[in-house]
């Protein structure tokens, strides 16, 4: 275990490819820029299958992947993906996401018929659509991409929920702001690898695990974390494809893999679970400090 974790793998290249979900302007894209800087080459990627895939398919070194929303929470699809993948977790940034109705210039708000965004955006917005039931929603891919092709209908009755970002790389027209449900809504993005990269400054770490359908096996897996008091932060339950009624359980720890008490809580883990993986040991992201949201 503590030879798989070693720092086999270089620093992240200045030259390295980075692949997100979305086109540009678009969330991922602005978490990717917070993380990495500038001097990244960020590849955009139609939908979450293409943007796993994209490591494989040569066309990036990289991948960074939302995880989980404060409002919506967890990204299912990437979830089922990272897990079906031997990628590993080597960084996680955490930004700030804030909605807005975006139409063409010169369109009214009473105009709009159709608002159209990826579900996790449209999902943070219950209280908006609430307040305007005869406006219908449509999922698409991304919120970006939402954007764009608003722009391309050229359809005053259409509009999209996306950033500020968004609507200045395609000039849109903001016509609400800050459309979330609560002005504390952030989205959680982690960089993914093909090989492990522990940051000296690690905190936290990443794990699934496998149980049999036993009485108390749960309690038994997280038994030697609480007994060793370390943290749990968050559980997560996901299907196991191919075997109905069986699950992973997601784990994340307030720990370093190097860490001696996470090291023996790990060995007894092994001796009751079907099957252990470590995702990836890194830094913790903060919650960035922000202005005080507008007013509606």
């Amino acid at each position: 275990m503590n030879e798989r974790m070693k720092n086999d793998s270089p620093p992240l290249s200045v030259a390295s490819r980075v692949a997100f979900q979305g086109a540009r302007g678009a969330f991922s894209e602005e978490a990717a820029i917070k993380l990495l800087g500038h001097d990244v080459t960020l590849v955009p990627c139609l939908n979450f299958e293409t943007l796993f895939a994209s490591i494989d398919a040569g066309s990036a070194d990289l991948i960074l992947a939302p995880l989980e929303n404060s409002l919506a929470g967890s990204v299912h699809r990437s979830f089922d993906l990272l897990l079906a993948s031997t990628l590993h977790i080597t960084a996680e940034v955490v930004i700030p996401i804030h909605l807005n109705l975006i139409g063409l210039p010169g369109a009214a708000f009473d105009d709009v018929m159709i608002v159209q965004s990826h579900p996790v955006a449209l999902a943070q917005c219950e209280r908006f659509f609430a307040a305007h039931p005869l406006i219908k929603r449509i999922a698409s891919d991304d919120t970006a991409g939402s954007v764009a092709e608003v722009m391309r209908r050229n359809d005053p009755t259409r509009a999209a929920i996306a950033s500020t970002r968004a609507a200045g790389v395609y000039g849109g027209h903001i016509l609400r702001e800050r459309l979330e449900d609560h002005a504390e809504n952030y989205t959680r993005f982690v960089l993914l690898s093909p090989s492990p990269h522990q940051d000296e400054r690690a905190d936290k770490l990443s794990l699934v695990i496998k149980l049999q359908h036993q009485p108390a096996a749960l309690h038994r897996a997280l038994l030697p974390f609480a007994e060793r008091e370390i943290n749990l932060l968050k559980i997560e339950t996901r299907p196991v494809q191919g075997s109905p009624w069986q699950y992973h359980f997601c784990l994340d720890l307030q720990a370093s893999a190097s860490d001696r008490a996470f090291v023996a809580a790990l060995a007894e883990l092994y001796m009751c679970a079907d099957d252990v993986r470590l995702l990836g040991c890194y830094k913790s992201a903060q919650i960035p400090t922000e202005e005080p949201p507008l007013t509606q």
